[in-house]
């Protein structure tokens, strides 16, 4: 009888242990983390869910949360401190390159080897490709993708790729087919002035500097173009870089008044206000576009596919998240991480109104009832473009004379081919002077 009793203890003895062990938040059960997030829909959206995450794990979280730039400036200053404020950043995808570079950011191969922290379900492979590629990925190919010599410091969370959004009422008043190639989508653009007499073809950003480099950029990929070549040598100015740059200046000179000058808020304004019967651009504007307080063009709009030039190659960017290399609580920063960008959490920043990480998110039944156009943002997905731009410590340079070059094609007349072989000699040089021609013959 003692010996059954004593295996009967022994075995609740284990059961009981079993049972504490199971719970893989429990060790960090009172921790409070510290995370910075930018002023933004997405964030908004995660806000929402972070007391479910409190409630699971028993890990408060504190949030810092910041217009984007005043974000970059203080991180910037915390990431050099000793010990810093923040145990986990939301970072854009063209601060990936500064930071790793700087040794800024953790290495996430140690959290997901360990055991005790990595969720064994948590399908790394149902990630969106394009977004882990592009917002987390350093070390790699050119340095930015991914490749044997590749980490990963990063994960997608508010991540965005480009469709293109259109008036379904107009192309169905005028039997226009919606466009599957740039032919198209041009024809279609210069089209709908004529058609609907005040209305502009297409709104798209174009205001001189970042604006206008990201709405050339747009174009290059899926018209078979690059910034460089695979030894570094710029080839902006190609064949396929003058195809870009006329796009470009078609759809402003066949957009709504004042396109020349339109932010991102602008061209989305303008299609939202009645003002363009097309909109190629982020996947985050979609839900303004259907909030009947913000649109006057609510349950109008269809979403499709951005059209194909050469290949289909649609812009990645957006945000990431990320842990700071001094962080105080590494390890349940991972935790919050991990729960935020699982199937669980991103379905719950999904029905929240963010933008999902992964494929199942997309193709999730409810997902797809609340949010019509997910099942074409899940597609278009399939064909987001990591290398649509240069993730470099050199791009913010790069990047701006673009901008500034391009607007003058759009408002000055400057010929696109001259335009762009004064921004490829003068990114050559940039390059001699970052040490890219070194190893070179």
């Amino acid at each position: 009888m003692l010996k059954t009793l004593g295996i009967t203890i022994t075995a609740t003895m284990a059961l009981a242990a079993t049972t504490a062990l199971s719970n893989p938040y429990e060790e960090y059960a009172g921790t409070t983390l510290v995370v910075n997030f930018p002023s933004h829909p997405h964030y908004d959206a995660v806000m929402k869910v972070l007391p479910e995450f409190t409630k699971e794990t028993g890990i408060e979280v504190e949030v810092d949360m910041l217009p984007y730039l005043k974000m970059r400036e203080r991180q910037t200053l915390e990431l050099t401190q000793d010990e810093g404020a923040y145990d986990l950043i939301t970072y854009v995808v063209f601060s990936k390159a500064d930071y790793v570079y700087a040794d800024q950011l953790e290495n996430l191969a140690k959290y997901f080897m360990n055991p005790r922290l990595a969720d064994p379900k948590y399908d790394a492979e149902d990630l969106i490709d394009g977004y882990v590629q592009n917002i987390g990925v350093a070390g790699g190919k050119k340095g930015y993708l991914p490749g044997p010599t590749g980490s990963l410091f990063g994960l997608p969370q508010g991540s965005e790729t480009s469709v293109l959004i259109y008036r379904k009422d107009i192309f169905e008043k005028h039997g226009l087919k919606v466009p599957e190639n740039y032919d198209e989508l041009l024809e279609v653009a210069c089209n709908i002035p004529e058609l609907e007499p005040g209305m502009g073809g297409m709104a798209s950003r174009a205001a001189s500097g970042h604006q206008a480099s990201h709405a050339f950029l747009l174009h290059l990929a899926p018209l078979g173009g690059r910034v460089f070549d695979d030894e570094w040598n710029p080839i902006i100015n190609n064949e396929a870089g003058v195809a870009a740059a006329n796009a470009l200046k078609t759809i402003v000179d066949c957009g709504p008044e004042g396109s020349s000058a339109f932010g991102p808020a602008e061209a989305a304004n303008s299609y939202m206000n009645g003002n363009a019967a097309m909109f190629m651009d982020s996947i985050a504007f979609a839900p303004n576009f259907e909030d009947p307080e913000k649109s006057k063009v609510v349950g109008l709009s269809g979403y499709a596919m951005h059209p194909e030039g050469v290949r289909r190659g649609s812009q990645t960017g957006g945000f990431g998240i990320a842990i700071p290399a001094n962080a105080l609580n590494k390890e349940a920063a991972f935790l919050l991480m991990q729960w935020l960008t699982s199937k669980h959490g991103d379905k719950l920043v999904a029905m929240a109104g963010g933008n999902p990480s992964r494929f199942s998110t997309y193709a999730d039944p409810d997902v797809q009832a609340k949010y019509p156009y997910a099942k074409v943002f899940g597609e278009a997905l399939e064909y987001a473009d990591p290398d649509w731009r240069p993730i470099i410590p050199a791009w913010g340079k790069i990047n701006a004379d673009i901008g500034t070059t391009m607007s003058k094609v759009l408002t000055e007349g400057l010929d696109p081919q001259e335009a762009l072989d004064g921004v490829a000699e003068r990114t050559r040089d940039l390059m001699e002077e970052e040490g890219y021609y070194i190893w070179q013959d």
